[in-house]
């Protein structure tokens, strides 16, 4: 039986609007206003709450502000009811989080239809949650084991030649065998660093309110960003001959780390899989409203159903095939623009050569 929340401060309403739902195989908990209604809505956590936006008592503005603020009641469904009309009125309740907006009077049919398309909708976004996290456990438990074996074989086996011959290796050998499993221990690093990202970037993608939030930060300064970044990724793997870029300066909708993260990636797969000696090209220009980034290089390249298969679940998809081509990298980045309202686009062509191109939102 689905729990309501009724909040209204007359109590005749109440009563009728009760049996009504009740009839109905709703199970009712009452509130005559807002206070009360907040604290019944913690303890027993209904399905969907009704509430009155004139009271006295903490209004139904206040109530569903108080409502959003705490995370076990933040997305249960929320339907503000009122005898005045205007669209101010429904604007402001819309704007604070509401679901639904019922004018009164209204009638049982129109009553029921709100609250069924508010709890269908409510459960379909809960199923596609759950899903969601499901298939992340069950993708991540398989590809995280599989992807984890090379560097810990680094280290284990590098470890394990000094352990046994460290009195016959030279100083400068140890250094180099020292060097090998520190690089083998980054590769972990990062790798563990990137599941955990696309993991909380997967839980996003369900909570829009997060979203709107992290479209409010910006990244300035962006031809200094690049130009830097792609400088370092050249270095780090000696290729600094090979990096070239023509970056024009703005500002994107995006936090600083997560667009550095989001360079660092498409800069990394490209010196990746093309060969030293070859250019890695990074070009950055605003129009309109929009900033353009593109990544490419002359290396293998990506066959188009790799293309299409980039992203969380085809990306992990270990039960056929062994991981090929671009990696966890580029569904980061392909899941960051999304996240940012940006659209992400792949260019390749097998031997000769991919270009990723990135287009995100300006900031103000």
């Amino acid at each position: 039986m689905q729990k309501i929340l009724l909040i209204d401060d007359e109590e005749v309403f109440r009563e009728t609007t009760r049996m009504v739902l009740q009839r109905k195989g709703y199970e009712i908990h009452e509130a005559a206003d807002g206070v009360a209604g907040v604290e019944i809505a913690r303890r027993v956590l209904p399905d969907l709450v009704l509430c009155d936006v004139n009271m006295e008592r903490l209004d139904g503005y206040a109530t569903l502000e108080a409502l959003r603020e705490q995370p076990e009641t933040a997305t249960i469904p929320f339907i503000l009811m009122t005898g005045m009309s205007g669209d101010d009125t429904m604007r402001r309740g819309m704007n604070l989080g509401a679901d639904d907006f019922l004018e009164k009077p209204f009638t049982p049919p129109q009553l029921f239809a709100a609250i069924e398309a508010r709890l269908r909708k409510h459960q379909t976004l809960q199923r596609t949650a759950e899903r969601k996290l499901a298939e992340l456990r069950s993708n991540l438990s398989l590809a995280l084991p599989h992807e984890m074996i090379t560097p810990l074989n680094g280290i284990f086996g590098l470890a394990d030649i000094i352990a046994t011959d460290a009195a016959t290796l030279r100083p400068e050998e140890i250094s180099e065998l020292a060097r090998g499993i520190t690089s083998s221990a980054e590769r972990l690093h990062h790798l563990v660093q990137n599941f955990i990202l696309f993991g909380q970037l997967e839980l996003l993608a369900t909570d829009a309110d997060a979203q709107a939030g992290l479209q409010k930060a910006s990244t300035t300064e962006l031809r200094d960003l690049i130009s830097r970044r792609l400088a370092e990724r050249a270095g780090k793997c000696g290729r600094k001959e090979d990096a070239h870029d023509t970056v024009e300066d703005a500002s994107v909708r995006m936090k600083p780390e997560m667009f550095t993260k989001l360079v660092d990636e498409l800069v990394d797969n490209a010196f990746k899989f093309s060969l030293p000696g070859s250019p890695v090209t990074v070009s950055g220009h605003r129009t309109g409203q929009v900033y353009h980034l593109s990544v490419s290089d002359q290396g293998d390249g990506i066959a188009p159903e790799q293309i299409a298969r980039i992203g969380a679940y085809s990306q992990f998809d270990r039960h056929s095939r062994e991981q090929q081509g671009s990696g966890l990298g580029l569904a980061i980045v392909k899941r960051l623009t999304e996240l940012h309202q940006g659209e992400f686009r792949v260019q390749s062509e097998p031997g000769r050569g991919t270009t990723v191109s990135i287009r995100l939102p300006v900031a103000a």
